[in-house]
């Protein structure tokens, strides 16, 4: 697979965090030869927070998790690449059981402080026997370093591993906070079509951290869209140590600032991954009438096919945005419309800007990151939403995805 164009030079690889240890193992779910097995094991006290997919057909392991982070405990993070365990009945069900309950002998816990996430083909039940095969290497080469190689673990369609890290000092102490998140395709979070994973060595209570991770998703992941479509397996796991003995019981602060700062780096990540993509574009609409419709807005015309194409072939094409705008369903005067590329206006008062230039506009179109603002000019709701552009190696990448 041709690596996107926005691959790092040298992948980032987190640093140690006190009280994780990390192993990836090759268990042959869909393909030999690669890491695609995550175990990671917490500390004691760790608490724990998840944000999980909207989807009605949810995997296995999501409603696994569901049911069991509700205490706000956790000791482990079992993830494996390659099969969703998703629409497969009460094998499904089964699978998640017998996963957890290896973890829990294998670690000497609970089966419900296990969290599990599983992603890759729907509709193929997940063999577990194969998780049984390296559980004793994975136990054995528990480590505090590794998460590059746990950012590699997950990937599916993925063309590089997607992992960041953030520190802060509190009372006169350093917080460290990494997190790894995978995704190329099926993305449209809303929750989200992707997994991340992020474990920081404060001290938090369990409630505390949910508020400050949903707050954090909704500014990044649910911000982003790469083919609209919602996955049935995606989740936002975050792990307190409380390792560092730093108690944190502000959801604002910070600590909530440094952990949504590395949210949206990893939803950037995400979507500079797009499946075939060789544009980052960020969409902003401006004078809606509220925030909510300036985001629907900003989604209809990210997630446009017709938008994403125009992007793809470096074509100012302004008319389909207004299409997008259109069709949103959310209040917009076509005479009030003002349209940018980049820094150019194309568009303005419902019609061509008298200035265009199709040459200046088509060098903006030719950048790799581009920036689309629209203002409708109607009061003072404001969004941003990214995607990338949508490109003939999409259609190659999902039309031979089961083989």
């Amino acid at each position: 697979m041709t690596p996107s164009p926005f691959a790092p030079v040298i992948p980032f690889d987190p640093p140690a965090l006190d009280g994780v240890a990390i192993a990836t193992a090759m268990a042959g779910i869909k393909v030999k030869g690669r890491r695609d097995v995550l175990l990671m094991a917490f500390a004691e006290a760790t608490t724990v927070a998840g944000v999980f997919t909207t989807s009605r057909c949810a995997s296995a392991a999501v409603d696994w998790c569901r049911a069991n982070i509700v205490d706000g405990k956790a000791r482990a993070l079992l993830v494996n690449s390659g099969n969703a365990n998703a629409f497969t009945g009460m094998k499904g069900r089964a699978a998640t059981k017998a996963s957890a309950d290896m973890v829990a002998q294998a670690l000497g816990i609970a089966p419900e402080e296990v969290m599990l996430a599983s992603t890759g083909v729907i509709g193929e039940p997940l063999q577990t026997e194969k998780f049984a095969a390296v559980m004793d290497e994975l136990v054995g080469s528990l480590s505090p370093e590794g998460w590059d190689d746990a950012a590699r673990a997950i990937m599916t369609t993925d063309t590089y591993p997607k992992a960041a890290s953030r520190s802060v000092e509190i009372g006169g102490k350093t917080i460290t906070i990494n997190g790894i998140a995978k995704g190329s395709g099926m993305i449209a979070p809303d929750m989200a079509t992707m997994l991340s994973f992020v474990a920081t060595d404060a001290d938090i209570p369990a409630d505390v951290l949910k508020a400050m991770l949903s707050n954090g998703v909704a500014k990044s992941f649910n911000k982003i869209t790469v083919d609209s479509d919602t996955s049935t397996s995606d989740t936002v796991i975050a792990f307190a140590t409380g390792t560092a003995d730093v108690l944190i019981t502000d959801v604002a602060g910070p600590f909530a600032d440094a952990l949504d700062d590395l949210l949206l780096e990893l939803a950037h990540l995400v979507v500079k991954d797009g499946e075939g993509c060789t544009k980052f574009v960020a969409v902003t609409v401006a004078g809606a009438e509220s925030d909510s419709s300036a985001e629907k807005i900003a989604r209809t015309i990210a997630d446009s096919p017709l938008v994403k194409t125009a992007i793809a072939g470096e074509d100012a094409n302004w008319g389909r945005v207004v299409m997008a705008v259109g069709k949103a369903g959310e209040p917009a005067d076509r005479d009030r419309l003002a349209i940018w590329f980049g820094n150019v206006r194309v568009a303005v008062d419902g019609e061509r800007d008298p200035a265009y230039s199709e040459e200046v506009v088509s060098a903006v179109m030719r950048k790799p990151e581009i920036t689309i603002k629209v203002d409708l000019g109607l009061g003072s709701g404001t969004n941003t939403v990214w995607t990338c552009d949508l490109t003939k190696a999409y259609v190659a990448i999902n039309g031979d995805y089961r083989t």
